[in-house]
């Protein structure tokens, strides 16, 4: 076995007197992956940290081709090959492709001139070894996520970086660029590059990495080799416990129906004659591949962009919904997908966040009540379970899984007939994910009908009562959850449609 790129032994670190890592060994070989999991907490992020500089460890030692780093800084991890690419980009959004990239692999000379074609030259090369054919010229703030994503690779690969952290690398990919990422990471581990991958999707860990190291509660549990360990166990080292069901589905008596659509058609949203119908304590799975209109329908339905055509109705009664407040107002609620951006506002606290869309329930003459919206934020972190040191703290700081709970409790806060949930457990870990999945159980059992939107496949055969598969924008299949299977779903997915299969 070749000796180890990198090499922590006995990490650890405390944050106000919180113990983040207890003496944790790591190590990476040249030219593998290495998947470093855990739940939310488990400590990978301070880990990733201390590997990059950007904190320092209390005690325990950090090596690089076997010389020990004695005091890491962000700069000395970039001369020693270490870069680090993150769920959220680090890029600036004004500038173009070629500057960011630059900015990542130029020295500051006040004097010097730009050579703004071999700017360009440089990035294109880069950015066509990653495996994408941007325009260097772009702006950042006109790429989608997937393709920043591409630019902090290029950056990494132009730095000849040697040792590759990657954290939550697809969290916002297709399927398709997927497959590309995994065939730049396949190049770079032929080029002797070592990855230290991270990511809460357990069957992409099976797929692309060699090792896999767990965590939890700051200790590394054990290294297996990824061949070598099957997804339930893996599970059970996260979470310390055995987990018999990721997915605790169970039977819920169905009442009426609350929400049907009846040939519904929303040019602008590109949702073409849906009908579908949700019962009172159903969990109804929508499926389909990316871009087959699963989102655009719920936005649809809530009022983001109206139906032109076709009727809803909720508890029997048609309704107009042109507008968010009037999908409210007829006790519909969505939680989005991208929770960052439309689940929660970062920068206020958990209250704020979750009296936002139920504000009069809350004031009185047009002003708020802090008490009753302290009380408010209080209920749902004891119902939901939300980890945080107060109702005033920033939802920022919380962790995926919690800020998921909190953007739920926004909602769940208008007292709803429907709870539309647009991939509710992404990019959080397997315990959060078995709560969330309990939560929605336990709403359906109280009579509220839920529309789940997931691309998680497991998900949704695991949660639905029944399977609505969408392609183009219209339905392509009903499936019941007795004869629901991975293949049938793809099959409507694609456009295939074998005799028989739908129900």
């Amino acid at each position: 076995m070749p000796s180890p790129i990198l090499l922590a032994q006995s990490i650890s670190k405390s944050f106000e007197g919180v113990r983040a890592l207890k003496g944790v060994s790591f190590e990476l070989l040249p030219g593998e992956v290495h998947a470093l999991i855990g739940e939310n907490g488990a400590g990978k992020s301070t880990l990733i940290k201390i590997m990059t500089g950007a904190v320092a460890a209390d005690s325990g030692t950090l090596a690089v081709d076997s010389r020990i780093v004695a005091h890491n800084t962000p700069s000395i991890a970039r001369s020693l090959g270490i870069a680090a690419i993150y769920q959220q980009p680090s890029l600036f959004p004004h500038l173009s492709v070629a500057e960011n990239i630059a900015l990542a692999l130029e020295e500051a000379h006040p004097w010097r001139r730009v050579d703004w074609k071999a700017r360009r030259e440089r990035a294109r090369r880069l950015l066509a070894l990653a495996g994408a054919s941007i325009n260097p010229e772009r702006l950042v703030s006109s790429l989608s996520m997937p393709e920043q994503q591409i630019v902090e690779i290029a950056k990494a690969i132009g730095a000849n970086a040697r040792i590759l952290i990657m954290d939550e690398p697809t969290a916002s990919l297709t399927d398709r660029e997927v497959e590309s990422l995994f065939r730049v990471i396949a190049e770079l581990k032929s080029q002797g590059v070592g990855i230290i991958y991270i990511s809460h999707r357990l069957e992409e860990i099976s797929t692309i990495a060699d090792r896999i190291t767990v965590l939890r509660d700051g200790e590394a549990i054990g290294t297996r080799k990824a061949r070598e360990v099957d997804r339930v166990a893996l599970i059970e080292l996260m979470v310390g416990r055995s987990v018999s069901a990721v997915y605790p589905k169970r039977e819920v008596a169905l009442g009426d129906v609350v929400l049907a659509l009846r040939g519904i058609s929303s040019r602008a949203a590109g949702v073409r004659n849906v009908s579908l119908e949700v019962r009172a304590g159903e969990i109804l799975g929508l499926a389909g591949l990316v871009g087959s209109g699963r989102t655009q329908l719920a936005e649809t339905i809530f009022g983001l962009t109206p139906a032109d055509s076709g009727e809803l109705i909720v508890a029997g009664k048609p309704v107009r919904v042109s507008s968010p407040a009037e999908a409210i107002h007829h006790g519909i609620s969505y939680v989005p997908e991208d929770r960052r951006r439309h689940g929660i506002v970062l920068e206020m606290p958990i209250a704020e966040n979750t009296s936002l869309a139920s504000l009069k329930a809350v004031s009185h003459g047009g002003l708020i009540n802090a008490r009753a919206e302290d009380d408010l934020a209080v209920r749902f972190i004891d119902q939901l379970r939300i980890k945080a040191s107060s109702t005033h703290a920033a939802a920022g700081t919380l962790s995926g899984g919690n800020q998921q709970k909190v953007a739920l409790s926004r909602w769940l806060a208008t007292d709803p007939k429907i709870l539309i949930l647009d991939e509710p457990t992404q990019g959080v870990d397997v315990g959060s994910k078995s709560e969330i999945h309990a939560l929605m159980v336990e709403l359906a059992s109280r009579g509220m009908a839920v529309l789940m939107i997931s691309s998680e496949l497991p998900e949704i055969l695991g949660m639905s009562d029944r399977i609505v598969v969408m392609r183009d924008g219209t339905i392509a299949g009903l499936l019941s959850r007795e004869e629901a299977t991975q293949s049938k779903i793809l099959s409507l997915a694609f456009g295939h449609v074998p005799t028989g299969e739908v129900a």
